[in-house]
Formats: C-alpha cells, sequence, structure tokens
C-alpha cells in the first residue's frame, strides 16, 4: 500500500508561556521547522488571541503546519502534514520541540491517502499535484 502523505498530530507541554504567546516569534519557527525539514513555504498567516495565544498556518507546496497555542497552560498543538517522500514530517516536529523549549511532545503518525497497489492498475491511481 502507498500513503500520499504523512499526518503528525503533536502536543507540547510544558513549553516557555513567553514563547508561546509571540506571534512573531512562533512565525519565525514554525517555517523554519517546515524548511528544516526540505518543504518549499508558500504562504504563512499567523493571528494573535486576547488575552493570549497564537494560532497559524505555513502553507507548503507539500501541505502545512499548522499551530494552537495556549500559553497559559504551556501548551501548543501542532499539525505537520507533508505529501510525497522528500520532506519528514518528524524533522520539523522534534525543531519545533526544541525552539518552544517543550518538555514532552506526544505524537502519532497518520499515514493519509492510502492505496492499494492493485488500484493504481486499474487506473485508479491519485494525480500529482502541487499541494
Amino acid at each position: 500500500m502507498r500513503a500520499l502523505g504523512r499526518h503528525v498530530l503533536a502536543e507540547f507541554y510544558g513549553c516557555s508561556p513567553d514563547i508561546l504567546n509571540d506571534t512573531v516569534l512562533i512565525e519565525q519557527v514554525m517555517v523554519k521547522a517546515a524548511l528544516e525539514a526540505g518543504a518549499e513555504v508558500r504562504e504563512v498567516i499567523f493571528h494573535k488571541f486576547a488575552p493570549q495565544g497564537v494560532s497559524g498556518v505555513v502553507v507548503i507546496s507539500e501541505s502545512h503546519l499548522a499551530i494552537h497555542s495556549w500559553p497559559e497552560f504551556g501548551y501548543a498543538a501542532v499539525d505537520v502534514f507533508t505529501c510525497g517522500t522528500t520532506v519528514d514530517p518528524w524533522v520539523s516536529c522534534y525543531y519545533l520541540k526544541r525552539h518552544f523549549a517543550a518538555e514532552r511532545m506526544a505524537a502519532k503518525e497518520i499515514k493519509r491517502g492510502i492505496f492499494e497497489l492493485n488500484e493504481t492498475k486499474k487506473g485508479f491511481a491519485p494525480q500529482k499535484s502541487a499541494v
């Protein structure tokens, strides 16, 4: 079986509240995490909530990285979804763990778009896209 993408759902605990509430810093770290994994960054959007918290997305050619932070709990929920075989989502996750000063990371990987080999032979192979 072949998967179109790998989706890592990561939770970061015991992070620095100051980091998790700094929109500019989170954006820089998320973009760098994508680049470290070999991704090509396309679009970036981040939003600061009042009184605290940041959400944002880094759109990459290979899919995306997304974050939602709760500085008051030292917690961040992150998705790293990559398509193809050239970008390893775990590289981004470990980069984020270090740069968020997280005490602990809990993460799991889900394969997305799983196809049987015989489906390809029947003409059901997915088309390549820029995403």
